[in-house]
Parts: C-alpha cells; structure tokens; sequence
C-alpha cells in the first residue's frame, strides 16, 4: 500500500489529536520508517507538521481550504441539530440552493421526506446525495474543487445565475464582529449568488465558528438568517 492510498487514514487518525510517529505506525500496521517517509511526502503537500517526533494535522492555516474528508468528521452531531432546525423553513414545492458544505449536505435526508423539492448544488457529493434521496436536482458544473469536491468559477456561477430558489443554505468556517468569512474567495463567491438569488438565505454555523475571522469575507449577517446550535 502506498502513502497515496494511506493519506485519508492519516487524515482520519490526525483530525482527532496529534499522534507520536509510534503510535501512528501501531494503528496503521506500519513500521515507524514508512511512517517517517510518508511524513515527508505528506508535509510537502502541507497536509501535516511533524515537530519532535509529535505529528499534528495542518487544517487551521487561514488561507487553506480545508479538505471535505477532514470537515465530514467534525462536530458530526451539531451539524444534524442544525440541519433538522433548517428544514423547518422548507415545505413542499420549494427549490432549495444547497452550497458545498457538510453541514447543508446534512440537510437532504430530510428534504426528501418533501414532495416536489427541487435542489441546485455546486457540492459533486451533495448532488449525489440529493439525486440518490430520489430528489430532483440540478448541478451547476464547472472547474471542482480538490478540497471540496465544489464546482467554482464563471461557469458554476453561470448556471446558478439562470435560477431563482425560495431558500438557500450554506456554511463557512468562521463568524465574528457581525461577518461571515471562510477560507475559500471562490466559494464565497458562489454563495453570494445563492443569497442574491433566494427569497430566504440561511447561515448554518456551528458554535465552534464563533469567534473566528477567516481570509475572505462571504457577507453581513444583516444580509442573512443564522442556524446555530
């Protein structure tokens, strides 16, 4: 098995807590030089820090998008109490934006106890999701996302310009001082059409973004209504 097909499980291990190379070579059933090796390849892809032999997973830089893998494991029950208050505000018949975030994705089981719910998405998993629920749906398409497994750029905000919702979801990694920023300067600009284009634009954030100023400022939240646990 090459380090390429155990970067999700470093990923996994990592997100939790910090691990000592020996521990990470006992659960992986490696032996602590592969562990070293696969250190170094993982470093120069800035996945991770190793300093005195303390291995930490680098998730919390402000200019890095944080991969979707590491976001679905976080904060896993806060986000199903906000998707169920979300739903709320959604009843038959309504076209519902969806952005790319773990936490609207929460929301699609209960969308499809809906009848007549149309979705559109830039989230490649969310549409899946969405489209397997039996839900009507429409992908916006567009240059992906490594990280995020989102279409972004002209042709993603394109196709989401050509339609009007009743409501839109969407997270981001940080509020403070009245703004909601994240990482991403081309996913903000996504969500920004999905507020323009709805008659309701909610804000899902957990309390852990509380707090917390990020790179690129999404928008006021005067703009929008906050979902939070």
């Amino acid at each position: 098995m090459s380090v390429y097909s155990r970067e999700n499980e470093y990923i996994a291990l990592l997100s939790g807590k910090p691990h000592t190379v020996k521990e990470l070579a006992e659960k992986l059933f490696i032996s602590e030089p592969t562990v070293r090796r696969d250190i170094i390849h993982l470093q120069k892809k800035e996945l991770l820090t190793c300093k005195r032999g303390v291995v930490t997973l680098k998730s919390n830089s402000p200019d890095k998008r944080i991969p979707l893998f590491v976001r679905s494991l976080e904060r896993n029950e806060e986000k199903k109490a906000i998707a169920r208050k979300a739903a709320g505000f959604v009843k038959d018949g309504d076209v519902v934006m969806l952005d790319a975030s773990t936490t609207a994705m929460c929301i699609i089981p209960y969308l499809a106890e809906l009848k007549n719910i149309l979705v559109i998405t830039n989230g490649a998993k969310t549409a899946l999701e969405s489209a397997s629920m039996g839900i009507r749906t429409v992908s916006t398409g567009g240059e992906m996302t490594l990280e995020s497994f989102c279409y972004v750029g002209g042709d993603a905000e394109g196709i989401l310009r050509q339609y009007n919702a009743d409501v839109a979801f969407f997270s981001c990694r940080g509020v403070s001082n009245g703004l909601a920023t994240d990482c991403s300067v081309l996913e903000n600009s996504v969500r920004r059409i999905m507020i323009k284009n709805s008659k309701r634009a909610f804000l899902l954030c957990d309390k852990s973004k509380l707090d917390k100023t990020y790179l690129h400022t999404l928008c006021s939240l005067d703009e929008v209504e906050l979902i939070t646990d």
